[in-house]
């Protein structure tokens, strides 16, 4: 009967300890306001996630010309620092007047972790379709906002001059995906 209670306690000490060690709170999250995606793919405990500040950033776009059109808008990122790793997908807002629509990855996307040395660089392309001046069938876009997995709360804001974005029929979030991030020559 005494054997019982011990391999109750022991089985109890096993499950806590295996409890204790699934390395989900180690280190602090550092995704406090990420998305759910971001969450999934940062590393918060990795202290090499590549941070806005030690990246330059360049826009260059191929903007639609007509609603209807599709286009292009590609950030390239150069590490200015130490190496640093990228694991998820940009978080892109689109940011109107009076809201902020998140942009999705594109559809069956799967985020790669990429690992940039000094110097090298990175890009990720948010494409979109361009919509009627009209606000009740498009996104009327003022700025759009990004930031990188494993540091949310570093977000860079770009002008967004390239027109409205069109909803779907639906009225539901902007016709827009981003990609994963691409290094160079890829």
């Amino acid at each position: 009967m005494r054997t019982l209670p011990l391999t109750l306690a022991a089985a109890l000490a096993a499950t806590l300890l295996l409890t204790a060690c699934d390395g989900g709170g180690s280190g602090g999250s550092g995704t406090s306001g990420a998305s759910g995606d971001d969450a999934k793919n940062a590393d918060p405990g990795n202290g090499s996630a590549c941070a806005l500040s030690d990246l330059g950033v360049e826009v260059g776009a191929g903007a639609a010309p007509a609603a209807g059109d599709t286009g292009t808008v590609t950030v390239t990122l150069t590490n200015k620092g130490a190496e640093c790793t990228l694991k998820g997908f940009p978080a892109v807002d689109l940011l109107a007047e009076s809201s902020t629509t998140n942009v999705l990855p594109e559809e069956g996307a799967k985020a790669q972790p990429l690992t940039l040395a000094k110097g090298a660089t990175t890009s990720f392309t948010i494409t979109y379709v361009r919509g009627e001046a009209d606000p009740a069938k498009s996104l009327v876009v003022h700025a759009a906002s990004f930031t990188l997995p494993g540091a949310p709360k570093d977000a860079h804001e770009l002008k967004w001059s390239y027109g409205p974005i069109a909803r779907p029929d639906d009225g539901g979030l902007a016709r827009a995906t981003v990609s994963g991030f691409e290094s160079a020559g890829d």
